[in-house]
């Protein structure tokens, strides 16, 4: 009888785990340094999937020295059902298979809680166009990062000028204009 609970027990563990991931979702706090205008609204929120890629080249500050500079984003963007509806790029710029694109420029930048992964960020819109979901775009929230970060090594003078593609995740809000 107590391993046919134990059972019931786990059952009913895993259930509530999996509604809960069916709720949508969950709220981000979002850093100080990273909210939008007040005059500006949530206009679309996308989970990116994709690299951030790095290059082995020259240290900046010292020539004998070498170290990954990143080059540009590559990531396909995802709607909350799963659907594919753009990609983000070097720029860095979104573009959405309705034709419309934003270019960022960065505002402001935050750790965020995992040590592992690229930072979080807030953007301002630079440059816009097309009528679609970009069009209206303001500001840009870069949350929730999954991995993306640089090699802590193995770039040396074998390797320069080599590529590194490293895996990561993200959400992106959009905001617009209030109404």
């Amino acid at each position: 009888m107590a391993r046919k609970m134990l059972g019931l027990a786990t059952v009913a563990t895993c259930c509530a785990a999996f509604l809960a991931g069916c709720a949508g979702p969950q709220p981000i706090e979002v850093p100080a340094n990273l909210n939008v205008a007040p005059t500006q609204a949530l206009s679309l929120e996308l989970k990116a999937t994709g690299v951030q890629i790095y290059q082995c080249a020259t240290a900046k500050n010292d020539a004998s020295k070498f170290e990954w500079q990143f080059m540009a984003p590559e990531a396909d963007l995802f709607d909350q059902g799963g659907q594919k509806i753009g990609w983000h790029y070097a720029g860095p710029s979104w573009e959405s298979t309705d034709g419309s694109k934003v270019v960022g420029a960065v505002q402001a930048q935050n750790t965020g809680p995992d040590a592992n992964a690229i930072t979080w960020l807030l953007l301002s819109a630079k440059a816009t166009s097309g009528t679609g979901v970009f069009g209206q775009t303001q500001s840009i929230q870069r949350l929730q990062t999954v991995g993306g970060k640089a090699p802590m090594d193995g770039c040396n003078q074998a390797v320069l000028g080599k590529e590194a593609r490293v895996p990561y995740r993200a959400i992106y809000r959009f905001y617009s204009a209030k109404s």
